[in-house]
């Protein structure tokens, strides 16, 4: 094919694989191509996009002739669109310059790229756009597609953690890949910031030969993708934080624009600030593919930064000796993802479920906050693994991020509060942060930090909006570095107030109220523990009475019981145990990091017991009296939802008319009640007689008659307290021969008599006689005992 035929072709193969931006060509479905299951197509597919296979090669190819594609600004993440809509060119400098106006009769805003940009975007913005097909994500895991394959491909050589990015394949010998030819817009844009010039192009500018370094030549693909990665994955908020984010600085520009052009507006396609805000509704909703890949991203670029050269010790050498890339890993966490992996995580925080799904963005976020594990030294191996120190080196670190620890920690107490702690699964997810944030030494940074945001404002005369030292301010990652700056306190102010805004109330870790905070989760992880522990009780206890002997009981035993199912009661005896390990060691934990006394854990416990009575069972949930019955408040709505207590809620109605069990046969069930009411109602006035008498037949009949006494029904409701008294009588009641149980054992007894050359009529002779004889009994000794009634 020539260039011009490869042009023309070359959208169409790129949505060919990566499907529509509207989604309705899904393409080759990457996300769900797993080698397991298409190992052709996989390798297939893996070999076609690798960074050194054909289809880089045809970018490259195109690259060279700067052909320029069209994008829809329209498929854009909802903040950028409105942005760009607005007529405000968004921080990033992806955009810068290649905002397109449609020609006469054209619909629509267009981003003009060249083609390593639109292969990177339809690649990136596809893990968003394309819905995976209900029928093959229950099958597929995410981390091992070839969509999160390719990922960690591009990641590793484009962002490589040793040695230099690897030139083009087709890459012209001594010359760069040219980048994207500045166009002007139609209607001018109001912008975020000035616009630096890019530092990579005055180190290129100023080396004696291009040849020289030829990283510097192809850095911009590094540059280019991550930018991509991170506008595609990160940049995605709700109107409320979108409209926060508007500075006044950026509000106050917009307003000078519009005035500007009022009197000579022609018909552009832009749309006001006010249209701009009620068309921006996206209501962003990642999915936990999407949270994988990220933390694959973080995980990634904290690599890629602790790859970097120690500086040299002569500040003179550092400014001759520096390369591109390493600039670029200098920089590359405060420059793009700080500030958009925060919102991104604080929308998470605060929208995904209360349920087990949250664990991935839990483990994305504890990857973010802790770099040091990502480092090139390994710890020492030791026979019994201690807990490794947290170096005093990402002090730095820890408070330039201050808000990632601190906030995002009130966040998840705050999430941690509202579930359900018996669950092993949120167990566990407590017992990840209280261990990340118990590693020796962190906690100490984390409140050093704190003090330091804390210190009175002396040398700040000027604080700007909330773009105040923003590490995403001007254009390239590569702009015009600011000054070094030795105030550590203004440093940390300066990562709070760029992310906050100057008007933040800061909510100190460490703080009183922080603190009440950590107290209740204690108290609710011992309430846990000890639920866990009446649980398992009551299932061993369960298990231990469920004998050989109670086959042989005619009548179930919970037949007019309570319900006291858990989830745990499926999960099993392991995950119980579990559950209290991960809580105790939370606990423990938590201990560590707020100094709690062991004289506030005794409070605790103690606390904790008092919600048991003196037989080890659950009170009920915390009422009030009132003239209505008991009223629930709001501790009693939290103790039910995280199934803490419960009302032992009992059936009582007629007992005949009960739902029909799982271990019942309903047929039989149906059969035999049809049956009983035949035989009560022609022999109702016989047994009330019988019933009636003192001697010892009255008792065997009340023995053997269900409910031959008054019931007296109360019903207690927050609206009505009534009392009905109902009497059934003496009923003959035959449902207990429609339990499988009763059955089986009838089986059992019949074929146990077959081996004795003992007949069917001889057996039920026999059974019969000997119920007979162990009712008389029974009657005898123990009166009160009915076993239609247990």
């Amino acid at each position: 094919f020539s260039l011009k035929e490869l042009h023309g072709i070359f959208p169409w193969l790129v949505e060919s694989i990566f499907g529509s931006l509207d989604g309705i060509i899904v393409g080759w479905n990457l996300r769900c191509l797993q080698g397991r299951t298409n190992p052709n197509e996989y390798s297939v597919a893996l070999d076609f996009l690798d960074p050194s296979g054909p289809m880089m090669k045809l970018v490259y190819k195109l690259q060279a002739e700067e052909y320029r594609y069209d994008f829809p600004v329209s498929y854009l993440p909802g903040p950028v669109k409105a942005s760009i809509q607005e007529q405000v060119l968004p921080e990033c400098s992806l955009y810068h310059n290649k905002v397109q106006f449609p020609s006469s009769g054209g619909l629509g805003l267009n981003l003009a790229l060249n083609p390593f940009e639109y292969y990177m975007f339809y690649f990136a913005i596809s893990l968003i756009t394309q819905k995976n097909s209900p029928v093959t994500t229950h099958h597929v895991s995410p981390s091992n597609s070839a969509y999160f394959i390719l990922v960690d491909t591009y990641l590793k050589c484009f962002l490589p953690t040793e040695g230099t990015v690897l030139p083009p394949p087709s890459s012209n010998p001594g010359g760069a890949i040219p980048s994207p030819t500045p166009r002007s817009p139609a209607v001018p844009f109001s912008s975020y910031g000035m616009h630096h010039t890019s530092l990579l192009k005055r180190h290129i500018a100023h080396q004696p030969s291009v040849n020289a370094d030829p990283a510097s030549q192809e850095i911009w693909r590094s540059e280019t993708l991550l930018q991509i990665f991170v506008e595609m994955w990160l940049h995605h908020y709700s109107l409320e934080m979108y409209q926060k984010m508007q500075s006044p600085h950026v509000k106050l520009e917009v307003l000078h624009y519009r005035l500007s052009i009022s009197s000579k507006h022609h018909g552009s396609p832009a749309q006001s600030s006010y249209q701009a805000l009620h068309a921006y509704q996206e209501s962003f909703k990642p999915t936990e593919e999407h949270v994988l890949v990220v933390r694959l991203l973080v995980k990634h670029l904290h690599a890629f930064s602790n790859s970097l050269k120690p500086e040299p010790l002569s500040p003179s050498a550092h400014s001759h000796t520096a390369s591109p890339l390493e600039e670029f890993k200098r920089v590359v966490i405060p420059r793009f993802v700080q500030e958009k992996l925060y919102i991104f995580l604080q929308h998470c925080f605060g929208h995904w479920p209360l349920d087990a799904s949250f664990r991935a963005v839990l483990e994305m976020w504890l990857s973010y906050l802790q770099p040091w594990r990502y480092a090139p030294e390994k710890p020492p191996q030791s026979a019994e693994p201690l807990p490794r120190s947290v170096s005093e080196k990402w002090a730095a670190f820890i408070q330039e991020n201050l808000l990632m620890y601190t906030k995002l920690f009130v966040g998840f107490l705050n999430r941690a509060l509202r579930t359900d702690l018996v669950s092993p699964k949120n167990a566990l997810m407590v017992f990840r942060v209280a261990k990340v944030f118990a590693q020796p030494n962190l906690a100490e940074m984390i409140l050093k930090g704190e003090q330091l945001f804390l210190e009175p404002e002396l040398v700040i005369p000027h604080r700007q909006h909330r773009l105040f030292m923003s590490p995403t301010l001007g254009g390239s990652f590569l702009s015009s570095r600011s000054p070094a700056v030795t105030d550590a306190s203004f440093k940390v102010k300066s990562h709070v107030y760029s992310l906050e805004g100057q008007d933040f109330q800061y909510k100190q870790m460490f703080g009183t109220e922080v603190r009440n905070l950590v107290l209740k989760l204690a108290q609710l992880i011992c309430q846990a523990q000890q639920t866990a522990k009446s649980l398992s009780d009551h299932s061993a206890e369960a298990t231990a009475t469920q004998s050989f002997l109670s086959w042989f009981r005619f009548t179930p035993s919970d037949m007019n019981g309570s319900y006291t199912g858990n989830d745990l009661d499926e999960i099993g005896q392991d995950s119980i145990k579990k559950t209290d390990e991960y809580l105790e060691k939370s606990l423990e934990y938590l201990c560590q990091i707020f100094k709690l006394s062991e004289a506030q854990l005794t409070q605790m416990m103690m606390k904790c017991g008092t919600a048991q009575d003196e037989n080890g069972k659950k009170q009920l949930p915390d009422c009030i009296q009132s003239e209505d019955g008991l009223i629930l408040t709001p501790l009693g709505r939290y103790q039910i939802i995280n199934g803490l207590r419960r009302f032992e809620v009992q059936y009582q109605g007629d007992s005949e008319l009960q739902p029909i069990r799982s271990y019942e046969n309903a047929t039989l069930v149906r059969l035999l009640f049809r049956l009983s009411s035949v035989l009560n109602e022609r022999f109702a006035d016989q047994m009330e007689v019988l019933c009636s008498r003192e001697d010892f037949v009255g008792r065997l009949c009340r023995y053997h008659l269900t409910n031959p006494h008054l019931v007296q029904k109360i019903r207690y409701s927050p609206v009505v307290r009534d009392r009905t008294s109902y009497n059934w009588g003496p009923r003959i009641s035959l449902r207990f021969l429609a339990s499988y149980r009763t059955l089986t054992s009838l089986l059992m007894i019949y074929f146990l008599a077959s081996w004795f050359y003992i007949g069917p009529v001889g057996c039920t002779f026999i059974t019969l006689t000997g119920y007979f004889l162990y009712a008389v009994i029974m009657t005898f000794f123990f009166e009160g005992w009915k076993p239609h009634e247990h």
